[in-house]
């Protein structure tokens, strides 16, 4: 059976339930499971996890509970994934599958596959091995490290030091993408623009390469500023202008005209997902060092394509 065959048919229906099965956490699979979750909103998914399956006793343990829950309920339809480093206990899953008429990918056998196919060699199917500490690790946890003690910018000096400046409104999005930029590898700061106050000199003396605006819709601003007054105690409106919508549109205005003068884009952040609105940061970065002659640090264990 073709794993993806009539997947799309089966997911129209409203309720899902994605049984994952590992013979060690469960997590790869689980995460892909979440990310292909997003692309069908109008789905009610659930994500079961069976970890550290370890032989075929095990394994036939997992089968009953699956079988178990489908019995008890029939209207929800069911999706195995799996990750099992043993081909055969891979192979009784796809059998499994097959007799009971499941939808079911194998995310880790096809990659083990091309990589023997290509390496020659056979992999060691040994379950539950230890995976190496990737090249970038000590520095992606340095970047994120360096993007929390930057947040707002309380640290103007240090700016000189950041792979990426993130400067926009309160609450544009700033701090949960500089984060995530740093969760990627890259030192990211963010700096607040408010209108009134100046902006930090030390901003206008960083490579205008590395900054990048970001905005947000006014309307959208009002919704976000008013409910983190209200969980402050506040009623929905701030003293200056925080929550106001017509002072909202003012500071936007004020801040466009402080992102013009720094000469960066500008990321309209409304609606757009965190993971979505980093690439197009560090893609509208990397094109600009290159137009400047440099580049952005290439992080360790990646590969920079030549444009």
């Amino acid at each position: 059976m073709c794993p993806y065959d009539n997947l799309s048919a089966m997911l129209a229906n409203h309720r899902l339930s994605i049984h994952v099965i590992a013979d060690s956490s469960g997590e790869t699979a689980a995460r892909l499971a979440r990310a292909a979750q997003a692309q069908f909103p109008q789905t009610q998914f659930s994500i079961v996890r069976h970890p550290r399956v370890k032989d075929a006793d095990a394994l036939l343990g997992v089968f009953d509970r699956i079988t178990a829950a489908r019995a008890a309920e029939p209207d929800c339809r069911v999706v195995i994934l799996f990750t099992l480093v043993k081909r055969e206990m891979a192979e009784m899953v796809r059998r499994y599958c097959d007799d009971k008429q499941i939808e079911c990918a194998d995310l880790l056998g096809d990659t083990l596959r091309a990589i023997g196919q290509t390496t020659g060699s056979a992999a060691d199917e040994v379950v539950m091995r230890p995976v190496a500490v990737e090249a970038d690790y000590f520095d992606r946890i340095s970047a994120m490290e360096f993007a929390v003690r930057n947040d707002d910018g309380v640290m103007p000096e240090t700016l000189r030091e950041c792979d990426i400046c993130l400067v926009g409104a309160s609450r544009s999005g700033k701090t949960p993408l500089s984060l995530y930029l740093g969760y990627v590898g890259y030192k990211t700061v963010n700096v607040p623009l408010v209108p009134g106050i100046k902006p930090p000199d030390e901003l206008f003396q960083i490579e205008r390469w590395r900054i990048v605006g970001l905005t947000i819709d006014a309307e959208r601003l009002l919704q976000i500023r008013s409910r983190r007054v209200k969980s402050l105690g506040g009623y929905g409106t701030k003293d200056g202008g925080y929550a106001d919508l017509a002072k909202i549109y003012d500071e936007l205005d004020e801040v466009g005209r402080i992102q013009r003068q720094l000469g960066c884009p500008v990321i309209d952040t409304t609606g757009l997902a965190l993971e979505e609105a980093a690439a197009r940061v560090t893609d509208i970065v990397e094109g600009r060092a290159r137009k400047a002659g440099t580049h952005l640090r290439r992080l360790p264990g990646s590969l920079r394509l030549k444009p």
